[in-house]
């Protein structure tokens, strides 16, 4: 589908912990061809902000037009973008990148951190498929479990690294405490838990996709600031790279170099 840039409209903004927030925001009939995985770049209403900045996007409701972007306040462009407002508008292109190859297979989903938000839409379009879903988080400031504790055929597992709520440790550690198992892998988060998850998918001898987590400028693949290292020679910038926001951000993890 063809990358809109344009003003839409808030529908509401929620905050669920210290710092993640949840913004829904009408976007029409864009929303049928959204895919898992995809992110949009929001851009800031301070002139002085020039640079847009990617955020995934966590759910779809086809029914209302929307879409859920779920994300934490990190600088003063996340800053200004928490104090919208419903009925606001906020200028963004979308959709943005390549998602998800979703497959019938028996899957694991592991995530960590602001990682979280896109595995939600896709385990909702896995509805058919047995999964495990494996959350790490830092501490008890967890979100988006309810969510997805509702979703059809679905176990979820939790990590966090001070242990003060599921398993302590990270999320490789939960996977072999409590012996999950899959046929293919979909990941999203920090590169050293996709680097561990990359090792362990090739130790198991499975597939796995994994969503970068890169700083990004143009976000449509023409300035290339977030360009990662790639085992095949870009037929773009003819090179081993690959553009995150353009030919990814998912990718096979054995085409990537983390």
């Amino acid at each position: 589908m063809e990358k809109v840039c344009k003003m839409f409209q808030i529908i509401s903004q929620k905050k669920i912990t210290e710092d993640i927030f949840s913004l829904w925001i009408e976007v029409g009939d864009m929303v049928k061809d959204i895919r898992p995985g995809q992110f949009v770049s929001v851009y800031c209403g301070d002139d002085s902000r020039l640079l847009p900045r990617p955020i995934s996007i966590c759910e779809v409701a086809k029914a209302t037009k929307a879409i859920r972007l779920v994300y934490r306040v990190v600088g003063e462009g996340t800053k200004e973008l928490s104090m919208m407002k419903a009925e606001e508008e906020v200028k963004m292109i979308l959709p943005l990148g390549n998602g998800y190859t979703l497959k019938e297979d028996k899957a694991i989903l592991i995530a960590g951190g602001i990682g979280i938000p896109p595995m939600l839409q896709l385990a909702k379009e896995l509805k058919k498929v047995e999964k495990t879903v494996v959350l790490g988080f830092k501490d008890s400031q967890t979100f988006l479990l309810n969510e997805f504790s509702f979703i059809p055929k679905t176990k979820v597992i939790i990590a966090t690294e001070d242990g003060s709520v599921g398993i302590k440790g990270n999320v490789l550690d939960a996977i072999r405490e409590e012996g999950v198992e899959g046929d293919v892998i979909y990941s999203c988060g920090p590169t050293p838990m996709l680097r561990a998850v990359k090792a362990y998918a090739q130790e198991k001898g499975i597939e796995a996709q994994i969503s970068l987590e890169e700083r990004m400028a143009c976000g449509i693949g023409a300035c290339l600031a977030c360009v990662c290292q790639s085992k095949e020679v870009d037929h773009h910038s003819n090179v081993h790279n690959k553009r995150v926001c353009k030919d990814g951000p998912v990718f096979n993890a054995q085409e990537v170099e983390l």
